[in-house]
């Protein structure tokens, strides 16, 4: 069985964990919101934001 990929989103936010794309959002605080809950529940994951604006990564880390 192989898993299927996701394809960059054109515009917006994405959510990044563990190199595979899980969740999209249309701002930046949404995208933040998200990862900071799922870096909170699960904080051995290496979770970024991907912003289709910049073509960027950004890590999400706990502070």
């Amino acid at each position: 069985m192989v898993a299927a990929t996701r394809d960059l989103p054109a515009s917006g936010y994405a959510l990044e964990v563990d190199g595979r794309l899980k969740d999209e959002f249309a701002t930046r605080d949404g995208a933040k919101t998200g990862a900071e809950e799922l870096k909170k529940r699960f904080p051995m994951l290496q979770i970024r934001i991907y912003d289709a604006q910049t073509q960027t990564r950004e890590n999400v880390d706990l502070s």
